[in-house]
């Protein structure tokens, strides 16, 4: 049975500064590290086949203390723009509640959870899932389906958009979603990829 484990990377630096990131670049915060290391104790003892991450340092730095912890330093690493965090458009490096004061918070939660509705100038969960999606079933399905176990780590927004696909929450649900940093949600599947078995660990 293939396991998938998914796992948001650890907090950055502008989470800890309550920053909307998106797809700037920005590094992981020392309890970021500390959660990422935390994670790969978590997952040490399976046995993976192939990592994906996306082009952002906060996930490839995450993925890397994953590996290290979880002695997997010579899986297969691979890196897709796909993956990368929505782009939050003219929000990014705005403060959260500063942006809320600004706009209301009622605009605000729109702009962070509505799955159809952009931010100025950015990607909407809907946009995301268009480019996670596809991914997904290009690349990673295929090596699940091969009876491989495979390890993702990316950012709040693209795997909710995949978690949409995977258990089928719709899209007034996934405004609810909320992923923990640096905590792997870990799938078991049968050989069709139905679910059996979905925790958090």
């Amino acid at each position: 049975m293939p396991l998938l484990a998914l796992v948001r990377h650890g907090q950055s630096t502008w989470n800890l500064e309550n920053r909307f990131t998106g797809e700037v670049d920005v590094d992981l915060t020392e309890l970021g590290r500390q959660e990422a290391r935390a994670a790969g104790k978590r997952l040490r003892g399976i046995s993976f086949n192939r990592c994906f991450t996306s082009l952002l340092r906060r996930a490839e730095e995450t993925l890397e203390l994953i590996r290290q912890e979880a002695r997997l330093t010579n899986l297969p690493v691979i890196r897709d723009k796909a993956l990368n965090e929505r782009n939050y458009g003219e929000l990014q490096g705005l403060n959260k509640a500063e942006t809320a004061q600004k706009y209301g918070d009622q605009q605000v939660l729109t702009w962070r959870r509505s799955y159809s509705v952009r931010p100025p100038g950015g990607e909407s969960l809907e946009d995301t899932a268009a480019r996670v999606i596809p991914y997904y079933q290009k690349e990673i399905e295929p090596a699940l389906k091969a009876g491989e176990n495979v390890l993702v780590v990316a950012h709040g927004n693209s795997l909710r958009a995949l978690m949409m696909q995977l258990e089928n929450i719709g899209t007034e649900e996934i405004a609810e979603v909320n992923i923990p940093t640096g905590t792997p949600r870990l799938y078991t599947m049968d050989a069709e990829l139905k679910i059996i078995r979905v925790e958090y660990l």
